[in-house]
């Protein structure tokens, strides 16, 4: 009998587990439509500023922060997009693992980087294990709004126009979830500044490795009232709508992973309550089968006893 109301018990905590892990997926299937629309609605405006961007800085001989930092500047500054709320399956420690891979490779390469996290989970993680982290911020991460970018954007904006003497940084990472579908999502890390010129290699021909085109005319552009006011305006026009991008890309790849989890914990319940469900059966069963032999068993002694 004791066995019997283990299992029964066993039954009914993982009963209400099923519950919690299906009301959870129903809640992230109903945010993962509009969390995908607005993050893929957002990618062209942000793909179109970061080609002008490139444009510019492809075409002009400039010596601006946007492409250049000082070299003798060892500070990089690094931001973790994790998430607030678990139940997300490896999201929040897939962008962890990645982040301290990023880290010790800047370390590795002589570098000073400083930490900036968003999500309740990265900052629990980050200062039960006593490291330094030079902001925070916390909150909405599976609907973030444009307020978070542009406060996260100021701050990473505000530390790299310092210099080094004022303890700025020289360059900016992202390591963020970029969202392919509702299966996959990618850990990827992000050089925001300086801004990499990427040559357009040309294609010669299935027999011909593709080579930059560096006879192409390249169009010339005239800019008002000056290159540098000019670059002064993107930048920081550029980085939000950078970070923007990949709050949203984030947040579309919390939810889908929230749902693949929950789907799969909810699937995993409901076959241990089948398991635990056979075995209750099994061990009644038995009880039952001892019982009767008990019973005839009995009666058979007394009949013996009586002859």
């Amino acid at each position: 009998m004791g066995s019997q109301l283990a299992l029964k018990s066993r039954i009914a905590s993982t009963g209400s587990l099923e519950k919690i892990f299906n009301a959870q997926e129903m809640i992230a299937s109903s945010h993962i439509a509009k969390a995908r629309s607005v993050a893929l609605n957002a990618k062209p405006y942000a793909d179109a500023i970061f080609d002008a961007v490139q444009a510019v800085v492809a075409h002009s001989h400039i010596t601006h922060p946007i492409v250049r930092k000082e070299e003798d500047n060892p500070k990089v500054a690094v931001l973790a997009l994790t998430s607030d709320r678990g139940m997300a399956g490896a999201y929040t420690s897939s962008i962890i693992r990645e982040t301290e891979d990023l880290l010790a490779r800047l370390d590795a390469d002589g570098k000073q980087p400083q930490l900036y996290v968003y999500g309740r989970r990265g900052v629990t993680y980050y200062k039960y294990r006593n490291r330094d982290i030079a902001d925070t911020w916390e909150g909405d991460t599976d609907k973030p709004g444009v307020e978070v970018a542009e406060a996260i954007s100021n701050a990473l904006m505000s530390a790299y126009m310092k210099s080094a003497a004022e303890g700025g940084v020289s360059e900016l990472y992202i390591v963020y979830t970029e969202f392919i579908n509702m299966v996959v999502q990618k850990v990827r890390v992000l050089r925001m500044l300086p801004v990499e010129i990427v040559e357009a290699p040309r294609d010669f021909g299935p027999d011909i490795p593709d080579q930059p085109d560096s006879d192409e005319v390249r169009p010339l552009y005239t800019f008002e009232p000056s290159l540098e006011k000019v670059l002064d305006t993107i930048l920081p026009k550029y980085i939000q709508s950078r970070i923007h991008e990949c709050l949203l890309e984030a947040a579309a790849s919390e939810t889908a992973c929230r749902q693949n989890a929950m789907h799969t914990a909810t699937e995993n319940a409901r076959n241990l309550i089948d398991s635990l469900t056979r075995k209750l059966n099994a061990s009644r069963q038995a009880s039952i089968t001892q019982e009767l032999t008990e019973i005839i068993g009995s009666a058979d002694a007394l009949n013996t006893k009586e002859e």
